[in-house]
């Protein structure tokens, strides 16, 4: 064979086999990244990171997670360091912006205020604040009792339920909440209130006195209680009224028999005998 000849067939034998390499590459990458789930790398709590906590780098990690995201994910250290945060985070949870304060928000109570709503607090002692197991997250009933103004004196003090369902904030000096669950007495507590019912709690600390009951969370129901005197507590059931007697008719009276008229006359003298029927006259 011509020398020439097998120097063009062992170059177009070289190019072959590298063009069919090339191809195989490229197949197979894209073959292996359709296989593959897609990832993002999303920020996540380096440690447990509790309640009215700021941020900072070293609280933070990263991590790939793959196919969508939870909402509100936070992508970058940046858009988390230095912002307040207003729900426990526990380590490796992805960061979303539900459980962060508002950039410049700041940390402690005030970042865990909503928008709109107000923080109240209210001075307690063991016994108002349910024994010390009014802690934050929990939900009470507010009730006040006192003498109201125009009430009548024999009643005495009374009692009513001023607000419902509202949720606690804080408890005590402390936002958190005891790390062994263990009632603890606490001296003042926040509750979360709009500025209509913050009014109303600021009277009611002031002027009567105030006791919280614990509800359950997921009740949610808003009940119409009447309020209680203290006279109605003393007082006996009511009876059923008794039914009206009412009286037979009284008989009719008979029609009197009409008296029979005897007039005498003697001389200048007169006279006149009356007697009924059936009577005999001497």
């Amino acid at each position: 064979m011509n020398k020439r000849l097998q120097v063009i067939f062992v170059s177009a034998l070289v190019i072959a086999m590298a063009c069919s390499y090339l191809v195989y590459r490229l197949v197979g990458n894209r073959l292996m990244a359709a296989s593959q789930p897609k990832t993002t790398r999303v920020v996540v709590a380096a440690d447990n990171i509790k309640l009215g906590s700021v941020l900072r780098d070293s609280d933070l990690g990263t991590v790939d997670i793959e196919g969508p995201l939870p909402d509100g994910a936070i992508l970058t250290r940046q858009e988390a360091v230095g912002r307040g945060v207003i729900s426990d985070l526990y380590k490796g949870e992805p960061i979303i912006e539900s459980r962060l304060a508002a950039p410049g928000a700041g940390g402690g109570l005030a970042a865990t205020i909503p928008a709109g709503m107000r923080a109240c607090a209210i001075k307690v002692d063991d016994v108002v604040g349910v024994a010390g197991f009014v802690t934050p997250g929990m939900r009470v009933d507010v009730l006040i009792s006192g003498n109201p103004p125009d009430a009548n004196a024999n009643d005495g003090p009374r009692v009513k339920t001023l607000l419902q369902n509202i949720e606690v904030l804080s408890a005590g000096t402390d936002i958190q909440k005891d790390a062994e669950g263990k009632p603890q007495q606490v001296q003042v507590v926040n509750l979360l209130v709009t500025p209509d019912q913050a009014e109303d709690l600021a009277l009611a600390s002031n002027q009567t006195k105030i006791q919280l009951v614990l509800r359950n969370p997921l009740d949610t129901q808003i009940a119409e209680p009447p309020g209680t005197a203290v006279a109605s507590l003393y007082g006996e059931k009511t009876a059923a009224p008794a039914r009206p007697h009412i009286a037979a008719p009284a008989p009719a009276p008979k029609p009197k028999s009409p008296d029979y008229v005897i007039q005498v006359f003697n001389g200048s003298k007169h006279s006149e005998e009356k007697f009924a029927p059936g009577e005999e006259k001497q």
